[in-house]
Formats: structure tokens, sequence, C-alpha cells
């Protein structure tokens, strides 16, 4: 008889880099904070799928933490070429306006010239670590919503134990 509960880095991977993958897509990511909730799900689901035993909620909580730091790494390494993209496509529509404007601050091509924004190793890391805290909390929310959707809430009476309550109406003393 196996007693143990599943291993839960499979099922966080899983659930994990989908919601990081949709959560880096910019067509995909103002839904982000669903899909953290959403990949938690599918962590939970996948672990009670494989569980010979009940789940409780603190196994969602902690399969879902994972789930939130896998979403946020896999989300920090699909946004890298999306940012450039992003970064290009900023410039482009501030030149464009500043074409059909007179008058712009002082310093502005400087300002055009060298991008919206630029992204050091240090602020990268920043949010990162806020990626992971945020994505982490969503993820614990998804994997008790989860569990308590899909954990498995009967457990199997024993072998020698009677499915048969007594009738104490008809025994005698």
């Amino acid at each position: 008889m196996n007693d143990q509960k599943p291993g839960m880095f499979v099922p966080a991977l899983i659930g994990g880099g989908v919601a990081g993958l949709l959560s880096g897509v910019p067509i995909f990511n103002c839904l982000c904070c669903l899909w953290i909730i959403g990949g938690a799900m599918l962590a939970s689901y996948l672990l009670a799928k494989d569980s010979p035993l009940p789940l409780s909620a603190g196994d969602g909580a902690i399969v879902g933490i994972f789930t939130g730091i896998v979403a946020a790494f896999v989300e920090a390494i699909i946004s890298i070429p999306f940012h450039a993209l992003n970064r290009a496509f900023v410039q482009r529509i501030m030149e464009a306006v500043a074409n059909y404007t007179e008058e712009m601050p002082a310093g502005w091509e400087n300002w055009v010239q060298k991008g919206t924004y630029e992204t050091t190793a240090a602020m990268f890391m920043l949010g990162l670590l806020i990626s992971v805290v945020i994505f982490s909390i969503l993820g614990i929310l998804g994997g008790v919503i989860g569990i308590s959707l899909f954990g498995k809430k009967n457990i199997k009476p024993t072998q020698g134990a009677s499915d048969v309550p007594k009738d104490s109406s008809n025994s005698q003393s």
C-alpha cells in the first residue's frame, strides 16, 4: 500500500511553466494574475490526480507557492525578447507624437534616443523578486482553490472494515 503523497515539483513545473509562458507574452499578459491562479489550479489538479491520499488546503498552498516561483522565472525569461520590442515600439510612438506637435519639452530628443527606459541587471533582479512574491501569493490562492475543487475528499475503507453499519434494533440482549 502506498501511503505517500506524490511529489509536488512536477505539477508545479507544469502549472508554473504554462502560467509563466502566458504571463510573459505581451498579448496575453493583461490577464497575468488569472494565469498564475489558473496555473496553480492546474498544478493542484495534477497533484490530486496522482495522489492516493486526500489532500489538504496546505498541500494546495505549497504546490501553489512552487507554481508561483516557477511562473515568475519563466515569465522573466520569456519577457526579455519582448522587452526590446516594446522599447522600440514606444520610441516610434514618441517620434510620431513629436512630428505632430509644435513645441516639445527640453531634452526630448535625448530622451527618445536613449529610449524610454533602460533595464539594468539590478532592476531585472528587483523585478524578478517582486514577481516571485506576488506570483507566490497568487499561487497560494490558486492552489487552495484547486485542491478544494479537485482534491479527493473520501477515504476508502480499509480491507478489514465492514461497509454495513451495525443495526442496534436487531441485537438481542
